[in-house]
This record gives structure tokens, C-alpha cells and sequence, in this order.
């Protein structure tokens, strides 16, 4: 297992940094490079004292042993420039702090692949196979670096449009609500207990429970629509029950995204008004609804662009995918398959020895 955690990044990108022979080639135009990365007003603390052309990391003895002279000793130089290229293209929201780490490892990447090129581990079609597969890595992420940038051009009209349109979904409402947990069927006194009750009495208690539960829903129901305390009435919910951590009965401001499918119904009602009691598996939900309102546009643009940056992206990707489909050789793919029905431990699994065997 490789010791260094960015390694498997690093390993991308050792076509960039390849071992130089004394001293990595100068850029065409050293001016222009050095006016693009030195920023107006350069301090110590960030680096950018330290010139484009200066060596940020030198490895001593790693070099084309073949092109080193007495006045051109072996070693591998990067430079500022190609650091911070690096760094660009591997992690560009890297912290300051941990670009000496960042450069430490990739400098172990160097020393490791150079001996790996010693070995002549480069060579083959086992290397050559590995190649292809890190460059299909390389353009899958390339491409989707690129259709992410690309879906995150939306228009000012778009963002617009879309609001229009939804305007339902940034509505909020300030709502209260009461759960009403299901009430357990009644138990048989102790006398009868020991006896196994029929399937025919579980469903008669459930039902006996689910109509309980439901008339005392009802009851709180018209109550919290009468006006009384909403925590009075969720403390009255619980009374009957073992439970004892009641949830809130003030939820704030919620919006049709922080409902469940079968309760947006409420955002639909007037301010002041209590729901009738939706069932649910675990019991039931009344809810009543306050003051309503609909959050402005600029106020949720950037969720609009989100919103429609990952449509676009998603959309983008699915034509891609659909605009070829793989054909597979199911003669070659069955072949091997389980049997339906089959367990795959059983078919790993080696035949157990017979008595009196040879071990051999």
C-alpha cells in the first residue's frame, strides 16, 4: 500500500513533472510567465517572492543518468512555475500550509518512478495496458471538468424564467404540528398472557389500536383548531404512550422541499388554518399553518443556478451516454455465470474433503 495519501494523484500527473536531466527547459516568453503568476503586491508568506524560475525542489542523483557531466551533476529541478502549475492542475483550492507536504510527496513520486523507469517496469504490455487506463481516467475527468464548467453558464433570463415558473417552491409558511403516535394494541391480563394469541385477535387489537389512535387525532384535531396550545396538546399525544422524547411543535419556516411528499397538501392551506390528521406507518401529523410567504428572486438565484447547473450537467451526460450503446458478447459473459437461483458462496466455495483422503 503506498505511503503517501496523494500518490494516486500524484501518479496522473508524473508525465508533467518527468525527471530532468540538469535543468527543466525555460518558458518560451520568461516575462510574460512572470508577469501572469506574480501578483501586484507580493509578500513572503504566500511565496510569490520566490521567482518562476527558481528551484522549489531539487532531488540530487535522480536524473538520465546518461546525459549527466562533471559540469552538469544529476539531479531533477522543479521550479516555482511548474509547482504552482501543478498544484493548478491537482488542487487548486490547496491551503498554503499544505503545499510543502504536497511538494514532499510528489518529489517521493519522482524518486519512486524513477527507479520504477531503472527497473524498466515502463516497458511492456502490461505497463502499456495500465497506460490507457489512466488516460481514460484522465479524459473522463476532463470532460466532466469541462460540461460542469459549461452548465454553469446560465443566462440571467433562464434564472429568471425558471423562478417564474416555480414560483410555488420557494413559498414558505411558518407551521406548527402535533404527532400523534400509534397507541400499542391492549395487552391480556396476566392470567391469559401465557396463551399465544390467534392471528384472528392480533388483527382485531391492531384494528382496535388504529381506531383509537385515529379518534384521539381527531379530537386534538378540532381542539388545536379551537385554539389551544399546540404544546399542551402534543404533551396530551404522549400521555398515552412510553415515548418520552416528544419532538418540537414549532417547525419555523418551512418550505415544500422540507416536507414529505404526502404532506405538501399543507402548504396549500390559508394562514390560520389546522390540517385534518394525515396517517402515516408511525401515526399521525396535524399541522397548522402561520404567516405564508414567497421568498424574492434574488434571495434564491444562486439556488436557481444550482438547481439548473446540475440539470443541465446531468442532461449534458446522459446524451453523451446514450449517443452509443456497448454491444456485449453474452456467449463470452455467460460463461462462468451463476445458475439462477444459485448462491455465490456455494459456488466459491471449494468441494469438502472426503474421509480417508489423501491430503496430497
Amino acid at each position: 500500500m503506498l505511503k503517501y495519501p496523494l500518490l494516486c494523484l500524484l501518479t496522473g500527473a508524473l508525465a508533467w513533472g518527468q525527471a530532468a536531466t540538469t535543468k527543466p527547459a525555460a518558458p518560451k516568453n520568461p516575462a510574460a510567465q512572470s508577469s501572469t503568476n506574480k501578483p501586484a503586491m507580493p509578500s513572503a508568506s504566500d511565496g510569490q517572492s520566490v521567482g518562476p524560475q527558481t528551484a522549489v525542489i531539487t532531488i540530487p542523483g535522480v536524473c538520465d543518468k546518461k546525459a549527466a557531466t562533471s559540469a552538469a551533476p544529476c539531479k531533477t529541478v522543479v521550479t516555482r512555475a511548474e509547482f504552482d502549475d501543478l498544484v493548478q492542475t491537482m488542487a487548486p483550492n490547496i491551503q498554503p500550509a499544505q503545499k510543502k507536504q504536497l511538494a514532499t510527496q510528489y518529489a517521493m513520486a519522482l524518486v519512486m518512478a524513477h527507479k520504477a523507469h531503472e527497473m524498466h517496469l515502463d516497458q511492456g504490455p502490461k505497463y502499456e495496458q495500465r497506460l490507457r487506463l489512466a488516460k481514460l481516467g484522465v479524459l473522463n475527468k476532463a470532460l466532466g471538468e469541462s460540461l460542469q464548467e459549461q452548465a454553469s453558464n446560465i443566462s440571467e433570463k433562464d434564472l429568471q424564467d425558471y423562478y417564474k415558473a416555480n414560483t410555488a417552491a420557494y413559498e414558505e409558511a411558518d407551521l406548527q404540528r402535533i404527532f400523534v403516535p400509534k397507541l400499542k394494541p391492549q395487552e391480556k391480563d396476566a392470567a391469559q398472557s401465557k396463551d399465544k394469541p390467534s392471528e384472528e385477535d392480533v388483527k382485531k387489537k391492531e384494528q382496535e389500536s388504529e381506531e383509537a389512535t385515529k379518534k384521539l387525532a381527531d379530537s386534538l384535531r378540532a381542539r388545536a383548531a379551537a385554539g389551544e396550545d399546540f404544546d399542551k396538546l402534543q404533551d396530551e399525544a404522549y400521555a398515552s404512550t412510553e415515548m418520552k422524547n416528544k419532538p418540537p411543535t414549532k417547525l419555523g419556516k418551512v418550505r415544500r422541499n422540507g416536507l414529505p411528499p404526502d404532506e405538501l397538501a399543507v402548504l396549500d392551506s390559508k394562514s390560520g388554518e389546522v390540517s385534518q390528521p394525515i396517517a402515516n406507518p408511525s401515526g399521525y401529523f396535524i399541522y397548522k399553518v402561520g404567516e405564508k410567504n414567497t421568498l424574492p428572486f434574488e434571495q434564491v438565484k444562486q439556488e436557481i443556478s444550482t438547481t439548473l447547473s446540475q440539470q443541465k450537467l446531468r442532461d449534458e451526460m446522459q446524451a453523451i451516454q446514450q449517443s452509443a450503446t456497448p454491444e456485449l458478447n453474452e456467449k463470452y459473459f455467460s460463461e462462468g455465470a451463476p445458475a439462477p437461483g444459485a448462491k455465490p458462496e456455494a459456488l466459491a466455495k471449494p468441494p469438502a474433503a472426503t474421509k480417508g483422503a489423501d491430503p496430497k
